[in-house]
């Protein structure tokens, strides 16, 4: 009787496991439907986006005013508007010119295609209008539809621009490294023959006061010479042992006589 309880207790108890398990995996399966229903959706909205590009971004113009200017004609997404030039701005500072931040293009991506198409074929080359009394009231848009052109597109052209800069700025640090080394190195140099120089000066100005003007003479070791036995010449005799031929018959030939 006890071993038939026993297994039906162990029975009971893997029976709740595997229940357990498959309600965890039922959840798991169901928080992946869910997940994958929901990246449909935002992909079906991102093709059904469109992107208008600003050229130019009036000053005292930001994404806040742009957005509450432009969310009139439709839903919007993203606003992107990219800072200017920091040379421009510093340089724009110091003459007097308007100290806050300006921007010098911008995208805003609207919820539809049909409205950002209508939003800049409306508003391109007409005045931005307003209050009388603001800022932008008499600038001008300059904004076009992008066909065929994604957010996404966007951002890889900004980390493209981002790491383009970033090189630059690694090339540029990498120079300076390298000259900064070089003058180090020569003002080590320097110093070095200012030292030598100086001991030199007071090694003289020592022999001076204690009278010995010369230097002394610098002993070097015996040149060693080495001698090789050489064999006597001998003497052409076979030259001397020949006729020659006499004075006479030379005259006689070359003379014509």
């Amino acid at each position: 009787m006890q071993s038939e309880e026993s297994h039906e207790l162990a029975n009971e108890v893997s029976t709740k496991e595997e229940s357990k398990e498959t309600m965890k995996s039922q959840k798991a399966d169901r928080k992946k439907k869910k997940l994958k229903e929901k990246l449909l959706k935002e992909a079906t909205k991102a093709v059904n986006r469109g992107v208008c590009y600003l050229s130019r971004i009036p000053p005292h113009m930001d994404h806040v005013r742009l957005r509450q200017i432009l969310s009139q004609f439709g839903e919007i997404d993203r606003i992107y508007l990219a800072p200017e030039d920091p040379e421009a701005q510093v340089h724009r500072k110091k003459a007097g010119g308007f100290r806050g931040q300006l921007f010098s293009e911008g995208w805003v991506e609207f919820a539809k295609k049909s409205i950002a198409k209508r939003v800049a074929d409306m508003l391109n080359g007409e005045q931005i209008g307003g209050k009388k009394k603001s800022a932008i009231y008499y600038d001008i848009w300059n904004i076009k539809y992008l066909s065929k052109f994604k957010w996404d597109d966007l951002t890889d052209e900004i980390a493209y621009k981002s790491a383009i800069r970033e090189q630059k700025l690694n090339m540029v640090m990498s120079a300076a490294k390298r000259e900064k080394e070089f003058y180090l190195s020569k003002v080590e140099k320097s110093r070095a023959m200012t030292e030598i120089d100086e001991r030199m000066k007071k090694k003289r100005k020592i022999q001076e006061e204690s009278g010995s003007n010369a230097e002394p003479a610098q002993v070097f070791p015996p040149r060693v010479v080495r001698q090789f036995r050489q064999k006597t010449a001998i003497k052409n005799e076979v030259s001397q042992s020949k006729p020659g031929l006499s004075t006479d018959v030379l005259a006689s030939v070359f003379g014509g006589s």
